[in-house]
């Protein structure tokens, strides 16, 4: 176990950017939104938005400030940890209408800001950056919490929590560490606050970046607050946790450099899908419909982006019951985005590593992507026909971009197992119908 190293090191605030930025938090998003849309008080409701409610592993996506302080409901509680309760109201989710209201919300702050000063982070958490706009409307940044709370209530009857930071990180943690405390749901962190604010923070894992695995790694050095990390030697440091290390003592400064307008990019790019099945997978043909199904739906994702895999992975959970967790297994193969070739190395992948356990999570990526500007001919196989396929691909994402993803579909998928139709039918993984009504 290392000893701590405790050094007077001080950043100097007066050379760091001021960003005054607001970091705003739809309260209970989804359930308040339902709650709204029944003529409910949002805070005085139990109410629980459930994905599947109709299976024992039906899992809540959003519960009600009530719900969650009533019957201790999380927004990772499954239906069979949900306690029977007269009260409690439990409704499908509808995606669609919360996309809407995130639209609504998102647009009251384009009326104040511009658009490279509002970085949407979630679809129920927002940063707003008004430094520029703080001189424009003659508004203090607490001004400005205030008149967003006021027109997102008027506007939509929901409610929201708002910190305030001289930058990014500090306005998210003054929204995750005392925001939500105050009776006002508005907490304002500036740099001067730093000792009194961030190095308070009781737990290390309630801090933007860490989690339980660093915080083992940060607790054998001897760190156990906030106010160890920010004064523990930077160059130590960076000898022991490199880069990561240099930037978590830079957060316990409250040191953000951070622009909003600067977009990531990454080194890699993947491509894949996953689902969490409605039942346990014990029969093989069933397991490699919904293989099948999600094979060409990723396929159908690169090719609309124009690129061709040359690495295909499949993982595959296991349910509760089962003494094994399950795999993920990886395989390199020939370029190529065709449905057909790709389903064949999947099954491969399948064959080789199944062992028959009922299945209830599947997953198909496909990485080190490059351009389709080319098309890699087998030796091995009629080249009029593999370009024949390959035309067929592109022929059947055209229909199903005009029509649907059901109007052509294989006939497996109609088949008891088939799941590629009702996901079709969602939105981000769940309803977005109005069927919550």
């Amino acid at each position: 176990m290392y000893g701590v190293i405790v050094v007077e090191q001080y950043f100097n605030y007066e050379l760091e950017p001021i960003n005054e930025t607001l970091c705003v938090d739809m309260k209970s998003f989804y359930a308040s939104v339902e709650c709204v849309e029944r003529g409910l008080d949002p805070l005085d409701t139990m109410l629980v938005v459930m994905s599947h409610a109709e299976s024992s592993g039906g899992l809540v996506l959003a519960a009600s400030p009530k719900a969650k302080k009533v019957l201790g409901i999380s927004n990772v509680s499954r239906k069979y940890d949900i306690p029977d309760h007269p009260d409690l109201i439990i409704v499908p989710p509808r995606m669609n209408l919360y996309i809407k209201r995130n639209m609504e919300i998102n647009n009251i702050f384009r009326e104040y800001v511009s658009d490279e000063d509002l970085f949407i982070y979630s679809i129920d958490e927002s940063f707003v950056r008004i430094q520029a706009s703080k001189r424009l409307f003659g508004k203090t940044a607490y001004e400005f919490a205030c008149l967003f709370k006021e027109q997102i209530f008027e506007k939509t009857g929901l409610y929201c929590t708002i910190g305030i930071g001289s930058n990014m990180l500090l306005g998210k943690l003054a929204l995750d560490n005392e925001a939500k405390k105050n009776p006002d749901m508005i907490a304002n962190w500036q740099y001067q606050d730093v000792p009194n604010t961030l190095w308070k923070i009781p737990n290390l894992t309630d801090f933007w970046g860490i989690n339980t695995r660093t915080e083992a790694t940060l607790w054998k050095m001897g760190i156990r607050t906030i106010d160890d990390l920010a004064h523990y030697d930077y160059f130590a440091m960076k000898a022991r946790m490199g880069m990561i290390g240099q930037q978590l003592i830079a957060h316990a400064w409250g040191i953000d450099r951070t622009e909003l307008k600067e977009s990531y990019v990454p080194k890699s790019k993947s491509i894949g899908n996953s689902q969490v099945l409605m039942k346990d997978y014990i029969h093989e043909h069933e397991i490699k419909i919904v293989l099948r199904e999600m094979v060409e739906q990723v396929a159908t994702r690169a090719r609309r982006k124009h690129y061709q895999t040359s690495c295909i992975s499949l993982s595959l959970g296991y349910s509760r019951g089962e003494g094994e967790r399950g795999f993920s297994r990886q395989l390199a193969i020939p370029p190529t985005n065709n449905s057909r070739v790709l389903y064949e190395y999947a099954l491969l992948l399948f064959t080789k590593h199944y062992n028959g356990c009922a299945v209830r999570h599947m997953g198909v990526n496909f990485s080190k992507l490059t351009t389709d500007e080319y098309m890699q001919l087998s030796l091995f196989e009629d080249p009029e026909e593999q370009i024949a396929d390959n035309k067929l691909d592109y022929l059947v994402d055209g229909i199903r971009h005009r029509f649907g993803y059901g109007a052509i579909v294989h006939a497996s998928s109609i088949m008891e197992g088939g799941t590629a139709i009702s996901r079709s039918q969602l939105v981000g993984g769940h309803a977005g119908g109005n069927d919550g009504l």
